[in-house]
């Protein structure tokens, strides 16, 4: 214990804490004897808490903030910080206990979370508090805060978060600009703030998927077979309906579908015709009033795979965007329950994709009933259960996961074998996204379904219920299951072991389901903070050595869910060695990882791989037509989306668009089966997590304002003293730009103040009083 000086000595100042060494010893050994002693001490503990608030103001006015924030955090009493902070060191606090929360383990990360949050209210700074509430995924915070605002520029400031979010809250009449905030949390002018950066940029002419493919380039093009433009190949036409639709993305116009589609789409063969269609949807992504009349036309068709290709496009084309004529809702629901389960499948997966994130009613009551329908097949009741995941995605809405539980339920064990049968846990498990422990009902009602499918779907459903916390408990958890090595039975052993052999297999087939679900399940709860990422690199480098071969399968997918849309050249370099492979479905899922790695980035490097690789894969259809896809993700949008789920300087973490990427990831799983089979249509499931990497500025008014801006690579300045600079070679450049992964930007003069302190997507500048021209 230590010896606690007379009480006249504690003060002044000047007596007692001579010199910083001395309070920071004095920290340690309060800390160090608050934690030896029990909560039955309380003589002792009230004589630390003494020094500890002796200590923490003395802390604050030396800049030794972050001390002052590791006492508390190790007393355990965070909630005295808001007595001592002032308008000089509250950002700095702010900024050092949010990113402590990755480092701590539950329920502590959120303690940290709401402190800061509170602290940010005190000072009136409300967007900052409005991110962490949004972080904490508790949407009456994010309305209390919203409404608490009386300034009625950044309110609209806070709408243009909110709607980056996806989160639309309903106001009440009684709130000024009612009508604006709406229009702005509900994403209406995203498609026209979209155009005029390509205009901007000179990009606005459309592309053709051999501009993409570059194969002109290419030294020995064959002069026949799939990749040679002598001969029309179904495969080799649908592979350039996704690359074109994929490049075009959202800027309105293409040079294969608008002049004469039904020629297009006539190139294709059935399940390829509905895929063909709904590229349209992508062309035309946010643009609901001018779109759905483009689409229009095809539902019309005499072809029923266009139809539904049609119906998948309406629900794209309203991906990410409210409006309050529900067309998506209008046109889509009449096909739900049609007698042909291909339309079923177009109608389910557009209202899927065109409510994500909304969790509302109407849509969920409509496609509830499918999943008990004795006429759907267990494909369209797979997408039904996605499509309501998608919709509740982390609302742990009830009816949703009692339905699917009861579905599960009913099935025998021959449908739950059946490959798109794993898309049931998965909705199960959206509609948890990133709530932890409240998953734990769920997890025990799954112990009822026999065996091989339990495993998996308690992994899928856990792992989902973690996203994106770093919880290095799970992560463990999941590489224990991947270690796990389990011999093949051998048919020729003597009868009397016909029954080991039986266990044996039952336990293989287990292990087949669950470990790859596990490899992913890694990446999705790592992926959220840098080091977690890096630990989770070198552990895939062990499992795609040592692992089992449905391991070695999943891994190339979870490098790319670790890096979505950030091209790092240690990745792109494995996933290259392994997109040669001897194992077919290592190399597709390696070379569709490359595409997600380099989502919108339009990488130099990584575009030389992939002419490479279409040359090396030139007589094989089914590699060729991955490298295609990859080509088209590498340049989404002409090199202006981006795919990453994280945004605000990488501190919030999307989840639509991490239930967008689990969904086309967890297809992949079964590559032969889903994507180079018949439903290649799941590529669409990346549409909710497309966003553009864009900065806009706006003056009060929500006129476009010009303005230079230093964009440069973000550097981490927590606990650096004074007013370090946050970025490092920096160019200078006017808005509108493009931000990079890993870069920042910053207002190059003093004229304009920003209403939010990270510059990222939409920000409004306000005119600085004390500027003098």
């Amino acid at each position: 214990m230590i010896r606690r000086p007379p009480r006249s000595t504690l003060f002044p100042y000047t007596t007692l804490f001579r010199s910083h060494e001395y309070v920071r010893h004095l920290a340690g050994e309060i800390a160090h004897d608050w934690g030896e002693s029990s909560e039955s001490d309380t003589e002792i503990r009230k004589q630390l808490l003494h020094l500890a608030n002796e200590i923490v103001p003395y802390n604050m006015e030396h800049n030794a903030e972050a001390e002052a924030c590791d006492l508390l955090m190790e007393i355990e009493h965070l909630d005295i910080l808001e007595k001592y902070v002032d308008e000089n060191s509250f950002p700095r606090v702010c900024l050092y206990l949010s990113s402590c929360v990755a480092y701590v383990p539950d329920p502590e990360n959120t303690n940290l979370q709401k402190t800061a949050m509170r602290i940010f209210r005190k000072f009136n700074r409300y967007p900052e508090a409005l991110r962490l509430a949004m972080m904490l995924n508790d949407i009456r915070m994010v309305e209390e805060i919203f409404l608490l605002c009386k300034d009625i520029a950044i309110q609209k400031q806070m709408a243009f978060m909110l709607g980056r979010q996806q989160i639309f809250l309903e106001l009440g009449e009684n709130v000024d600009d009612e009508d604006d905030l709406l229009e702005i949390m509900s994403n209406s002018q995203l498609n026209n703030h979209f155009l005029s950066l390509g205009r901007e940029l000179d990009i606005m002419e459309a592309k053709t998927p051999d501009d993409i493919y570059k194969t002109h380039l290419e030294s020995n093009r064959p002069s026949y077979g799939p990749s040679g433009s002598q001969v029309d190949s179904a495969r080799h036409n649908l592979a350039s309906s996704f690359v074109n639709g994929f490049v075009n993305a959202a800027f309105g116009q293409d040079k294969l579908l608008m002049q004469d589609g039904n020629k297009w789409l006539h190139k294709n063969k059935e399940h390829g015709m509905l895929s063909a269609t709904a590229s349209l949807g992508l062309i035309l992504l946010w643009d609901v009033d001018g779109g759905l009349t483009q689409i229009d036309k095809y539902l019309y068709s005499a072809e029923d795979y266009i139809k539904s290709g049609s119906l998948l496009a309406c629900g794209i084309v309203n991906c990410g965007v409210r409006n309050d004529c529900d067309p998506a809702l209008a046109l889509l629901s009449d096909y739900v329950l049609h007698t042909s389960n291909i339309m079923r499948i177009g109608a389910i997966v557009g209202l899927g994709l065109a409510y994500v994130g909304s969790n509302k009613e109407e849509v969920l009551s409509l496609l509830l009933p499918v999943m008990a329908d004795p006429k759907s097949n267990i494909e369209v009741i797979g997408m039904a259960a996605l499509a309501c995941g998608l919709i509740g995605v982390g609302s742990c809405n009830a009816d949703v996961t009692s339905t699917i539980l009861q579905t599960l339920m009913e099935k025998t064990p021959k449908d739950l074998k059946d490959t798109y049968a794993r898309f049931l846990p998965l909705g199960l498990g959206l509609c948890y996204l990133g709530k932890q422990e409240s998953v734990d009902a769920i997890i025990a009602a799954l112990e009822v379904i026999p065996e091989p499918f339990k495993s998996m779907a308690t992994t899928m459903v856990d792992m989902c219920a973690y996203a994106g916390t770093g919880n290095v408990l799970k992560i463990q958890h999941l590489l224990h299951v991947c270690s796990e090595h389990h011999e093949h039975s051998d048919k020729e052993e003597k009868k009397d072991d016909k029954k080991e052999d039986k266990d044996k297999e039952k336990i293989n087939v287990d292990l087949s389901s669950q470990q790859a679900v596990a490899v992913l399940g890694i990446a999705l709860i790592a992926m959220g903070e840098d080091i977690g990422a890096d630990m989770a690199f070198r552990m895939f480098g062990y499992l795609l050595r040592y692992g089992e071969p449905v391991i070695r399968r999943a891994v190339p997918l979870a490098l790319g869910l670790i890096s979505v849309s950030n091209p790092k050249i240690n990745i792109l370099e494995t996933l290259s060695k392994f997109s040669h492979d001897s194992d077919p479905e290592v190399a597709h899922n390696a070379i569709f990882a490359m595409g997600v790695v380099g989502a919108g980035t339009n990488n130099a490097r990584l575009a030389a791989m992939l002419r490479q690789l279409a040359q090396y894969h030139a007589k094989d259809p089914n590699n060729l037509f991955m490298v295609r896809i990859a080509q088209g993700l590498a340049h989404l949008g002409k090199g202006t989306l981006t795919l990453c789920p994280y945004h605000s300087d990488r501190q919030l973490m999307n989840p639509v668009a991490v239930g967008g990427l689990l969904a086309a990831l967890i297809a992949f799983l079964d590559v032969k089966n889903i994507i180079l089979g018949k439903s290649h249509y799941m590529l669409y499931f990346l549409v909710p997590a497309m966003q553009p990497r864009m900065l806009v500025t706006f003056d009060e008014s929500l006129r476009p304002l010009p303005v230079p801006v230093r964009v440069g690579q973000a550097v981490d300045v927590v606990g650096q003293a004074g007013k370090p600079k946050t970025i490092t070679g920096f160019q200078t450049h006017t808005t509108p730009v493009l931000l990079a992964h890993g870069e920042r930007a910053e207002l190059a003069g003093d004229e304009y103040i920003p209403l939010t302190p990270i510059i990222e997507g939409f920000v409004i500048l306000r005119k600085n009083p004390d500027f003098d021209g």
